[in-house]
């Protein structure tokens, strides 16, 4: 198969060395970056570069890019592929670009379209810090919106063939709901966490809480801002289900309350314990 990637980031680029490596396929990107280009090149992120004259060639094609670039960019592509190409992006929301999908859908019938969310990232941005194996052993999430149940079950197993340790599919509804409380506000409380004074004189004093605590702070600040305003109406209430919980442990600890604190850190862990159960059944 050929396979387009617009967007050579840290997903484009990872998920390009992926196909490149663990497959037969050829793969074909675009960056409006020279140095993400060469970059790719060097790090075999893709085998050709990709542009009018073989767009019409892909039968895959992912938009690996910021939420608000990406679906006027999706627009300008659609017009140049050849029928029955899937049409798939990468994006960490998903309500707004399957809505424009379904539009796209109709107006160009002859193209399958299927949002993905690959589960995996690292606290650094670019294809510079791309891996082969970034999706290993990873969740990724399909949000069908044209194509009928042979062509899921396909991307379903190209996937795992890349490494993926799951799929996942769900509504677009659903995922952004979800990833408001897993991935979002997990960046808000690093970001957050990192800003106390007293972060200035971690040397020394720090292992390994403070480290998970604080490694999504360091992020893409225009991503981040995009995907979490685009998704203020989930994420708002997941910040307030927070702030509640953490008001309970700062009353407990302004009364020196020992067994309120006690009953409070013991539901955290069973709750811990809980999820670790569910994550291992599931498996």
């Amino acid at each position: 198969m050929k396979i387009g990637i617009v967007g050579l980031g840290l997903i484009g680029g990872s998920l390009g060395r992926a196909i490149v490596s663990k497959t037969q396929d050829e793969v074909y990107a675009f960056d409006l970056s020279k140095k993400a280009m060469l970059d790719g090149k060097l790090l075999k992120a893709y085998h050709h570069e990709l542009g009018d004259e073989n767009i019409g060639e892909m039968d895959i094609i992912f938009f690996s890019l910021y939420p608000y670039a990406l679906s006027r960019v999706i627009k300008e592509y659609c017009p140049k592929l050849k029928e029955g190409c899937l049409v798939a992006d990468c994006c960490g929301n998903k309500r707004k670009i399957v809505e424009e999908m379904k539009v796209l859908a109709k107006e160009y019938p002859h193209l399958d379209f299927i949002s993905t969310h690959p589960m995996a990232g690292r606290e650094f941005s670019g294809v510079s810090h791309s891996t082969t194996t970034l999706f290993d052993r990873a969740s990724m999430i399909l949000v069908p919106v044209k194509g009928d149940i042979k062509r899921i079950a396909f991307l379903k197993s190209y996937f795992l063939a890349l490494g993926f340790g799951e799929v996942v599919i769900t509504t677009a509804e659903k995922h952004d709901e979800i990833i408001a409380f897993t991935s979002q506000l997990a960046h808000i409380v690093s970001s957050s966490y990192i800003k106390s004074p007293t972060a200035n004189q971690f040397m020394g004093f720090s292992a390994g809480s403070f480290r998970d605590m604080t490694r999504v702070a360091k992020l893409s600040p225009e991503m981040w801002a995009q995907l979490t305003v685009d998704n203020a109406d989930f994420l708002v209430g997941e910040i307030d289900c927070f702030i509640q919980n953490l008001t309970q442990y700062k009353n407990a600890l302004a009364k020196r309350d020992f067994e309120e604190m006690k009953n409070l850190l013991a539901e955290g862990n069973e709750k811990k314990i809980a999820s670790e159960k569910m994550r291992r059944t599931k498996k």
